[in-house]
């Protein structure tokens, strides 16, 4: 939803003039620029091509109600790179609504949200509202919500089309679902967590207007920690209709799973280090039987977080690694916290889920056979300093060194340095005090 920059201030200023009349109004603010140098990132560089370097920016405004009966929340938003526009600009078609809703509550346990929201359950792996990304995700749907002191349940429901129409045609936007429903249940006792999830997901055949794919995944998340461990566990299947089949006669099936297990121990109160282990299922290179691959066995999380679990560089963030050889992903991470600043390092090892053909020897001699499934280790370097309560400094470094095998999957040159480094200053101003 697109708006103008005079709409923009219309409404600043129509908030504010509320506040002076009821106390439960905020608004709030986040200014985030971001230097970052790539070199390699998301995919491998080549040598005959250069890195980059750029500033980028993401400004909201946030706006807030609150009543005895309902609840309103308005986030405009402004994402672009330092220099892509020129001084005098007639239009700004980058700024949009990330989050335009509403929430009535029937009772202090019983509510229902409507509108362009963020989705944030459990430790986002699933429904990740991309922060780290300047856009950010956000859904237009119809959240029903009960929530107890140990017990939540959320139903979502949504239904998409390009824009009003008085035919039926077909939707268009990518990459996004038709109609989406899910169910969410969550317990929470004194020292353990457990979340149910069973997400419907469907897609619009690209053979028939009138025709939708459907595909679920479903799982569970579960916490439980003490005074120095936590640990958390993963464990995610998917089923239904893939997604990327052209004919109507030829659907593949689905049948992929995620798992994945973390353990944290506090060494000190200022020390903590984490072990954890991911495996999202892929399809195999090698196996050409027509009962395999008549079956997608690759894990898709559509909406879910990759930077936070594969590594800054995001080599198999969002959808750069759908639809590919799965992931397995054993990784080390050493946390230093003080008052004003944390740093910290992780170590990831990636490796292939599935074989990944040998190309180089397929085209030589005919022969089928996978490569080594290692596909590199990452070094990620993260430190935080707070300025003050409403400033923060962000800066970061990954490395990755990469294989042959990752080369063959990411093009480019395995043995050139793969690096990426950010700064970032984030700003959060409460306008109203």
């Amino acid at each position: 939803m697109k708006i103008t920059f005079k709409a923009y201030v219309q409404l600043a200023v129509l908030f504010i003039i509320i506040q002076k009349v009821n106390a439960q109004t905020t608004l709030t603010g986040e200014l985030r620029p971001r230097f970052e140098y790539r070199h390699g990132f998301k995919s491998l560089i080549d040598s005959a091509e250069s890195g980059t370097a750029f500033i980028s920016q993401r400004t909201r405004l946030n706006f807030g109600y609150l009543s005895k009966k309902f609840r309103i929340g308005i986030t405009l938003q402004d994402v672009r790179t330092w220099g892509s526009q020129p001084q005098s600009v007639i239009s700004d078609g980058l700024t949009s609504f990330h989050q335009s809703w509403a929430e009535y509550f029937f009772s202090k346990k019983v509510s229902a949200r409507f509108g362009r929201q963020e989705l944030k359950y459990d430790d986002i792996r699933i429904f990740d509202p991309g922060n780290w990304s300047h856009q950010g995700k956000s859904h237009d749907l119809l959240l029903f919500k009960f929530t107890d002191t140990t017990f939540s349940a959320h139903v979502g429901f949504a239904y998409n089309q390009n824009a009003e129409s008085a035919i039926a045609t077909a939707y268009t936007v990518t990459p996004g679902y038709k109609q989406m429903q899910f169910f969410w249940l969550n317990k929470k006792l004194k020292n353990f967590n457990i979340s149910l999830l069973l997400l419907n997901d469907g897609r619009q055949s690209p053979v028939s207007v009138n025709s939708t794919r459907y595909h679920q995944t479903f799982g569970t998340h579960t916490e439980i920690r003490s005074d120095k461990w936590f640990g958390a566990l993963n464990l995610y299947a998917q089923t239904g209709n893939d997604f990327t089949s052209v004919t109507n006669k030829k659907i593949r099936n689905v049948k992929a799973f995620l798992i994945g297990a973390e353990v944290s121990y506090s060494i000190t109160k200022s020390i903590i280090i984490d072990l954890g282990f991911e495996q999202s299922s892929g399809q195999s290179q090698t196996d050409t039987s027509s009962a395999y691959s008549g079956v997608n066995h690759s894990f898709n999380a559509y909406y879910g977080a990759g930077h936070k679990f594969n590594g800054l560089i995001d080599y198999f963030y969002a959808n750069n690694h759908f639809n590919s050889v799965g992931l397995q992903d054993a990784y080390f991470r050493l946390k230093f916290y003080q008052s004003r600043w944390w740093a910290a390092i992780a170590i990831h090892s990636f490796l292939a889920a599935a074989p990944v053909l040998d190309s180089d020897k397929y085209h030589t001699t005919g022969q089928i056979s996978a490569m080594n499934n290692k596909l590199g280790t990452e070094v990620d370097l993260t430190c935080n300093y707070t300025l003050s309560q409403q400033v923060n400094v962000q800066l970061g470094y990954a490395q990755m060194f990469a294989t042959r095998t990752m080369q063959e999957l990411k093009g480019g040159n395995y043995k050139v340095t793969q690096n990426w480094a950010f700064l970032m200053v984030i700003l959060e101003p409460n306008f109203l005090q």
